[in-house]
C-alpha cells in the first residue's frame, strides 16, 4: 500500500513510519513539525518509497495534493497536552477536531477512503464501569481534549455512512516508549535534573493509571487493519494492569538511584479532566489475537531510558 501518516515525525507517528517501511510499503510522512523531529525519520531520507512532507493538517493547500493516490490515511496528528487544554481551548477545536475534518475531506478530494484514527481513553472522561469496554455509557465530558477527539470520532463516523468511508479508531490509554517527547516520565525525569533532590507531584499521587509500550501500540493497529472489516471499527488500546502515579515515581527515582522528598498539590486529579482512575476493557483487541510484550514498568523503564540517552529531547521541550 501507499500509505499517509499525519504526524509523521511524531512519538508514535515516527515509530509506525518506521514499521510500515520495513513491511514494504511505501509511506507519505505529513508533519508540520510544531512537534515532531525531521530527525526521527532521517534513516529514511533518500529511501524509495518515503516522503517526508511539511506541512499543517488545517492547510488543505498543501495536505490534498501530498495525499495524491494514498491508500490508507494514519491520522496521528492531534493537540495532545491534556493538561493545558484550558489555557488555550482553541488548540483542541483547531488541531484535533477542525483538523480531523480537513483531513477527511482530503480524502473525499483523492478518493482515499480508510482511515485510522487515534483517538483516547478520555472521551469516557470519569467513567462507572471498570475495565471500561467500548459501548460504556459517555458521560459527561471532563477535558477538551476528549471532547476534541470523541468530536472527531463521530465526523469519522459519520463519513463511514456518508461517503463509503471505512475506519479503525483506536482509544489510547497513555503510549510510552522511545522518541516520547511529553508525559509524566518526561515531566518528572527533567524536575529530577534540575533538583534531584525533591519532586512536585501533581494531585495526591495515588491516581491510577494504564500505560502502553509504543511497539505494543503499533502491533494492535496493524493487526486490527489486517483483520477488523468494513464500516467503523473501534478498540480500546491499552495494558489489563493499572499504577499509581506514586509506583511510577518509586520506579524512576529507583533507576536514577534517588530518594526524592515529594512534594503533593494535592487532591485526586493533578489538573481539569485528569481522571483518578483509567482503565480500559481491551478484550475486544485481544479477541484479534493482541496481546501486550511489556508490562507498565518495563515500559517506564524504556521511556526512562530513551530521555537519559537522548537529552536532547529535553532541550527542545
Amino acid at each position: 500500500m501507499r500509505v499517509f501518516v499525519t504526524g509523521g515525525a511524531g512519538f508514535i507517528g515516527s515509530n509506525l513510519v518506521d514499521r510500515l517501511l520495513q513491511e514494504g510499503h511505501a509511506v507519505v510522512a505529513y508533519d508540520n513539525l510544531s512537534t515532531g523531529f525531521a530527525g526521527h525519520l532521517a534513516e529514511h531520507a533518500g529511501r524509495p518509497g518515503f516522503t517526508l512532507v511539511r506541512g499543517d493538517i488545517l492547510d488543505p493547500g498543501r495536505l490534498v495534493p501530498a495525499m495524491a493516490k494514498c491508500d490508507l490515511v494514519f491520522h496521528l496528528a492531534a493537540n495532545a497536552d491534556i493538561r493545558f487544554g484550558t489555557l488555550r481551548p482553541h488548540k483542541d477545536l483547531e488541531q484535533n477536531t477542525v483538523g480531523t475534518f480537513r483531513v477527511l475531506e482530503a480524502m473525499r478530494a483523492n478518493g482515499t477512503r480508510k482511515i485510522v484514527f487515534s483517538s483516547t481513553g478520555s472521551i469516557y472522561g470519569e467513567p462507572d464501569v471498570f475495565p471500561t469496554p467500548e459501548d460504556a455509557p459517555f458521560p459527561v465530558q471532563t477535558s477538551l481534549y476528549g471532547a476534541s477527539k470523541l468530536a472527531g470520532e463521530s465526523l469519522i463516523t459519520a463519513y463511514c455512512a456518508g461517503f463509503d468511508f471505512q475506519a479503525w479508531i483506536f482509544r489510547f490509554v497513555s503510549i510510552l516508549g522511545e522518541r516520547y517527547s511529553h508525559g509524566h516520565v518526561f515531566d518528572f525525569y527533567r524536575k529530577l535534573l534540575a533538583d534531584p533532590g525533591q519532586l512536585q507531584v501533581l494531585g495526591d499521587g495515588k491516581q491510577r493509571k494504564s500505560y502502553l509500550y509504543v511497539q505494543d501500540c503499533i502491533d494492535a493497529m496493524l493487526l486490527a487493519v489486517e483483520k477488523a472489516g468494513a464500516g467503523v471499527n473501534i478498540f480500546n488500546l491499552g495494558t489489563d494492569e493499572t499504577c499509581t502515579v506514586n509506583d511510577s515515581i518509586g520506579w524512576i527515582t529507583d533507576s536514577l538511584g534517588l530518594r526524592p522528598k515529594l512534594h503533593y498539590t494535592g487532591g485526586e486529579r493533578g489538573w481539569t479532566g485528569d481522571s483518578p482512575l483509567i482503565q480500559l476493557d481491551c478484550s475486544r483487541i485481544r479477541a484479534l489475537g493482541w496481546v501486550p510484550g511489556l508490562s507498565i514498568r518495563e515500559a517506564v523503564l524504556r521511556t526512562l531510558d530513551f530521555l537519559q540517552k537522548n537529552r536532547w529531547v529535553l532541550e527542545k521541550r
